[in-house]
């Protein structure tokens, strides 16, 4: 594909400047890359509209496709050399048509190719163009993860009992792995990484058993067991993660925290470590920071309707305090880092205390935070302070002296992001007054406080509707008859025959969610407001009973109320929503 026309295309559709174009032409030129490796590395446009633009160029259909949805039997009309060698995947066939996912459609060889096999096994062609993270995630179904791990293990030829020396085997695994990806070891590590990303998990766990070694992928919200090792492999294991992730290899007493970075299937992905002792050997826990996932627009959230617009309705102000609150593994991270992306301009200043900084977000000062050198997040906002910042972004407030630095930073001019552990939206008042924050002091600081939860989101696949029980009836009729009349009619335009009996939908699981009913995560939301009337409660010792009247009033939408309204438009199942929240 001719450069000269991709820029112009990508200019042409605002995915780039002019200027932008013709350094990018500049640099690919001298360093003898394409227009669109050297995009694509410097991460400038995403994939799905760089191929889309390449779509208009080439006049072949753009596709994004499911790689875990492809046949077996058509996968192996392609042979996985000839799919490697010109970047192309088949996609599905009938009697008649094979259709191929190609990255370089336009490359004549890989369309005398394609034509050989197409005769020969006397079928017609159907082209579309893919992303390149589509065709790597479709060309591992060649040698899934299982194969390699048990490829690799075959090669050690380890038997129970037997013994190996570990030290030795990791010393000569490192010298070999600038030589030789099929390191075994490596190989299980690198395979265990990759399919990590590929399966959406937000942690690995490799922990040591009795007998053996385990390793678990947290998909979802929930542990699930991948696969299994002979226990003599733990110690080589755990140090090839340990070297990458540059920890001490010879510590094993005392818990060890770090971090790497590589790129997988076209993304930059960190991988956070944890060690911890246990009598069995040390236990890793790695969370996958993937910023594909970790890295959202509000939209993406499930942030919706008025709760929304009172959100991007504070983010607005000129100063104030953003609460988020909710139990660990909510997603409170994910809902800053969108708000943060939403404030993120030239010509403002923003900084962030971290405790760890999970995704790196061009144009954000983020720092780390670590406690046991001093430097906490107290300390940290003292200093930010003096930084001119016009955003500040506190991982978590976790004190008093912390609390009290956040209020006085919001009172000096500044927006303060931040988390706070308390069950619902409501309890960030008092939770503030127990940290010893100055009653008087919330209503002029306090902006908004947001409540949140995950739940899985349904299988469109195999999603089905039927008629909720009869407990389940009052329960959602009982929650709808709370609603303002504004949210009522919200409703009733997004949900088809709102009335009795209620219509809800449940997921067996199919092939495509790998037999779970769902597929991602998504927020339920509440979202309490600093208004006059709250100010006065709060300047006159507010209870709880208190609180929970003005939110009635305001027409506040409870975390229930809103995981209700997505259950019912069939985006996630009742019954979590049941489990994960509870009724005002």
């Amino acid at each position: 594909m001719d450069d000269r026309v991709l820029s112009d295309t990508l200019v042409r559709n605002s995915l780039i400047s002019e200027e932008l174009a013709q350094k990018l032409f500049t640099e690919a030129k001298s360093s003898n890359k394409s227009l669109e490796e050297t995009i694509l590395s410097r991460r400038l446009i995403d994939e799905v509209s760089l191929s889309q633009a390449k779509s208009q160029i080439l006049g072949i259909p753009f596709k994004k496709i499911d790689p875990s949805a492809i046949p077996e039997e058509v996968l192996k009309i392609i042979p996985e050399e000839t799919a490697q060698t010109y970047k192309l995947v088949p996609i599905s066939r009938d009697e008649k048509i094979l259709v191929v996912g190609m990255l370089r459609p336009d490359d004549t060889r890989a369309q005398e190719a394609l034509r050989f096999l197409a005769k020969q096994n006397k079928l017609s062609l159907g082209i579309y163009l893919i992303t390149p993270s589509d065709l790597e995630i479709a060309l591992r179904r060649y040698s899934p993860y299982e194969t390699d791990i048990q490829a690799a293990i075959s090669s050690l030829n380890v038997k129970p009992g037997s013994n190996l020396n570990t030290v030795q085997r990791i010393v000569s695994l490192e010298e070999e792995a600038g030589k030789s990806d099929e390191a075994p070891i490596i190989k299980i590590v690198s395979s265990t990484l990759r399919a990590a990303v590929e399966e959406g998990a937000s942690d690995i766990h490799i922990e040591p058993q009795r007998t053996r070694l385990r390793i678990r992928f947290r998909i979802d919200g929930d542990l699930r067991e991948v696969s299994s090792f002979p226990l003599e492999l733990h110690q080589p294991i755990i140090s090839r993660i340990k070297i990458l992730s540059d920890l001490k290899i010879d510590e094993t007493r005392v818990p060890q925290d770090g971090r790497f970075r590589t790129i997988v299937f076209g993304k930059d992905i960190d991988y956070r470590v944890s060690t911890f002792p246990t009598p069995s050997g040390e236990k890793v826990a790695i969370r996958v920071l993937d910023p594909t996932i970790g890295l959202k627009e509000i939209k993406d959230l499930g942030l919706v309707g008025k709760n929304k617009d009172i959100a991007l309705e504070a983010l607005k102000k000129p100063y104030g305090m953003v609460l988020i609150t909710g139990p660990t593994g909510s997603g409170k991270t994910t809902t800053l880092y969108s708000f943060l992306q939403i404030l993120n301009r030239d010509e403002v200043n923003i900084l962030s205390m971290e405790d760890p900084v999970e995704y790196f977000i061009d144009g954000v000062n983020q720092s780390q935070v670590r406690p046991e050198i001093g430097y906490s997040f107290a300390e940290g906002l003292r200093q930010a302070v003096r930084q001119d910042p016009d955003i500040i972004m506190v991982g978590e407030i976790r004190d008093s002296e912390s609390a009290n630095l956040a209020v006085q930073a919001a009172l000096t001019g500044h927006i303060v992001l931040s988390t706070l552990h308390t069950n619902n939206a409501i309890g960030v008042i008092p939770r503030l007054m127990d940290m010893a924050v100055e009653t008087y002091l919330l209503p002029s600081s306090l902006n908004i406080m947001l409540g949140q939860r995950l739940v899985r989101k349904l299988c469109d696949n195999c999603k089905k509707v039927e008629v909720a029980s009869d407990e389940i009836q009052a329960i959602i009729k009982e929650e709808i008859s709370k609603l303002g009349k504004d949210e009522f009619a919200n409703l009733k335009t997004q949900v088809q025959n709102l009335k009795e009996p209620y219509n809800i939908y449940k997921a067996q699981g199919c092939k495509l969610c790998k037999g779970k009913g769902a597929a991602g995560r998504i927020g339920v939301f509440e979202v309490f407001r600093m208004t006059r009337e709250l100010e006065q409660i709060v300047s006159n010792h507010p209870t709880e009973t208190k609180l929970r009247e003005e939110a009635e009033r305001q027409g506040m939408i409870s975390m229930r109320q809103d995981g209700i309204m997505k259950a019912l438009n069939g985006i996630i199942s009742i019954e979590e929503v049941l489990r994960e929240t509870t009724s005002t």
